[in-house]
């Protein structure tokens, strides 16, 4: 079920969480942003949960059928949309132990316009950079990001407007809410 008809690419909100992915589709597979971490859905499986504090490196999103295909970032159409019907996968470093990681998801029957996912990969590579993925577990906070950043123009992709652009969210987004700031994982050492 969707919350609303907000999206960032493949990012919604269903069921009170922001997912990565088409939640709704039968035996799918989606990542959905909880206040504990990264927490995977797959057909036949319980799920797995990756904590915000194991997360070290910023957050790529590739498209295709296999993981492996690590630097393809994507086919787009003329439209300025994601080409292609596979899902896509959420690739990151992982520490304690050290470890490459890729979450998968099914995509949408919508498109996704290029910008929107663009947008959201710089969004969740900003805030692994700065330390604050644990923001992601507010959706709240999400919603006022996401908010900031659909529907931008379709044009324009350069790694510095992006970056401006994300940096802007950010700001607009601002605080989390109290009670979702103390659940902020301690340092890893």
């Amino acid at each position: 079920m969707v919350d609303d008809g907000t999206s960032l690419g493949p990012l919604e909100r269903a069921n009170g969480h922001w997912v990565v992915g088409n939640a709704t589709r039968a035996n799918g597979r989606w990542v959905e942003f909880r206040p504990d971490g990264l927490f995977q859905r797959e057909p036949d499986s319980d799920g797995r949960l990756i904590p915000w504090s194991r997360i070290m490196s910023g957050v790529r999103i590739t498209w295709g059928k296999h993981s492996w295909n690590i630097n393809d970032k994507g086919i787009y159409t003329l439209k300025g949309t994601v080409a292609g019907r596979n899902g896509g996968w959420m690739h990151m470093t992982l520490r304690h132990p050290f470890e490459d990681d890729q979450m998968r998801f099914d995509r949408h029957a919508r498109p996704y316009r290029a910008v929107d996912a663009l947008r959201l990969e710089y969004l969740l590579g900003q805030l692994v950079a700065e330390g604050t993925p644990y923001l992601l577990g507010d959706p709240d906070w999400v919603g006022r990001a996401v908010a900031y950043l659909a529907g931008g123009k379709n044009l324009w992709l350069t790694a510095p407007s992006l970056r401006r652009a994300t940096a802007e969210a950010l700001a607009a987004a601002g605080p989390a809410a109290p009670d979702r700031s103390t659940a902020k994982p301690p340092p890893a050492s």
